[in-house]
């Protein structure tokens, strides 16, 4: 209902729902669709198929692009108007998600299709510009949160095109983006635990970065989920409740063991009090490429800055989130000051962002090997809670960024294994169903499960990554 169109003003709506809601026989199923409409499958679809049931999975990707591509140039209902085309993941999302992007972005620039790429990174920059941030995708009801921040990996693969230039054209969005998630540091003294909005103060004083929501009510988009999980977690405050549930879709792992106190259900979810690592590695990643953005326009005194931060964060990554007793990287609990007990893919996100050492990177690579290779590629978690970022399912964006941060260290035998895996199993499942889905089982084979909604297909960022790794398309560190 949150994708509904409202078919005249919304006050009107609203003043006419506050008296009829009042009649002990109002239907709210009859009002909503009197007053609303949805969109309708020739304007979510605007291309018609041409899809050829003989064709590999390559072709089939190139010929569904066209069909994923979106326009929407003013604003209809809660979808928020871009200026530029855009690819859209496909299924039940007909936006411009964010993190989604740059996976797609992939497969696109190993397509060459470099203008529906650059369209796509203007349309971000566009967001920042309007918002002061990118929301999770451009729905009104997505606007008070975020998403992990690729758009720094985004603009280094267009500049991995157009040279380095790029950096400079995109240097305030990137340096707005950074605000944002640095937001609110001189209030931080002011808090029970040293926490802000999106920053926390580590033991050592330095500052590193947790994901959060500016609201504290059920998501629009998954209300009766959330007022559901509120109800049968009596014990806890629902705002509080509301704010983690909100703040673990920012993360777009939404949901995983990674979030829960108790490793198991999501009634126990306390995502805002958790420094996660593959947040701080991409803002590792977003401070380095500030400075060097800040090198070629020749400005010593704020490169020296955000190669400071940069410095900063990576000490203080290595101090909390590094586990020396499990040898791996973990998300750190900032209220018990300690790493929480899930093992995860976050932990390549270090190697991705070439934060970790050689050492650290050896037995990440190991443990990689020994518990997180199956037989379709590698598992998002150990855990196995029925949550969709949890085992058995494996997910297209971990699979390129563990396959990066191992070929980063050298560890390519791993990271070719992983790749091969990964299109095998997308391969089979293809072969049965002529489609690419959103996630798979990569334990037993097969389409994946779990999680709030059901499986879609499309799928945005698994053609991305399917497409890249199978061109042999890599982006230089």
């Amino acid at each position: 209902m949150a994708d509904l169109i409202p078919k005249k003003r919304i006050a009107s709506i609203q003043e006419e729902y506050r008296i009829s809601k009042q009649d002990p026989d109002f239907d709210l199923r009859e009002f909503v669709a009197r007053h609303f409409y949805e969109v309708s499958p020739s304007q979510r679809h605007q291309k018609a198929p041409d899809l050829d049931p003989h064709d590999t999975t390559l072709q089939h990707i190139a010929r569904l692009w066209p069909q994923l591509e979106r326009s929407n140039h003013i604003d209809r209902g809660s979808l928020l108007a871009l200026p530029h085309h855009y690819t859209v993941p496909g299924g039940r999302f007909n936006e411009q998600f964010y993190w989604d992007s740059y996976f797609i972005m992939l497969g696109l620039a190993a397509e060459d299709q470099w203008n529906e790429v650059e369209a796509m990174v203007k349309n971000f920059s566009f967001m920042i510009r309007k918002y002061g941030y990118i929301p999770t995708a451009n729905r009104s009801y997505l606007l008070s949160r975020s998403q992990p921040p690729f758009f720094v990996m985004m603009v280094k693969l267009l500049a991995s095109h157009k040279g380095k230039k790029v950096l400079r054209t995109y240097l305030p969005a990137m340096v707005d983006e950074y605000r944002f998630w640095m937001r609110g540091r001189k209030k931080l003294a002011q808090t029970e635990h040293h926490a802000y909005r999106r920053v926390a103060q580590m033991p050592n004083g330095k500052l590193l970065n947790r994901y959060y929501d500016n609201k504290t009510t059920p998501r629009p988009e998954s209300l009766r989920e959330d007022t559901e999980t509120a109800e049968g977690s009596l014990k806890r405050q629902a705002d509080r409740l509301y704010l983690h549930l909100r703040a673990g879709a920012e993360s777009g792992w939404d949901f995983s063991s990674r979030w829960f106190r108790d490793n198991r259900t999501i009634e126990s979810i306390h995502t805002a009090d958790i420094i996660p690592v593959d947040l701080n590695s991409l803002l590792y990643l977003l401070e380095e490429t500030i400075a060097e953005a800040y090198s070629s326009v020749r400005h010593p005194l704020i490169l020296r800055r955000y190669k400071n931060a940069a410095a900063h964060r990576k000490e203080s990554m290595n101090d909390y989130l590094w586990d020396e007793k499990a040898a791996f990287y973990k998300d750190y609990n900032f209220h018990h000051r300690e790493t929480t007990d899930t093992y995860s893919l976050a932990a390549v996100f270090p190697l991705y962002a070439g934060i970790a050492s050689k050492e650290q990177a050896m037995k990440v690579a190991r443990r990689i090997e020994r518990d997180f290779l199956k037989h379709g590629g590698v598992v998002t978690t150990l855990e196995e809670t029925g949550q969709q970022w949890d085992s058995p399912n494996g997910w297209a964006p971990l699979q390129w960024v563990t396959i990066e941060g191992l070929r980063r260290y050298g560890f390519d035998v791993l990271a070719n294994t992983i790749s091969e895996r990964w299109l095998t199993v997308n391969d089979e499942v293809f072969a049965h169903s002529h489609k690419l889905y959103e996630k798979y089982n990569v334990v037993t084979g097969g389409k994946g499960g779990g999680g709030e909604y059901q499986l879609q297909d499309g799928f945005g960022w698994t053609n991305g990554v399917y497409s890249a790794l199978k061109r042999g398309f890599t982006l230089d560190h």
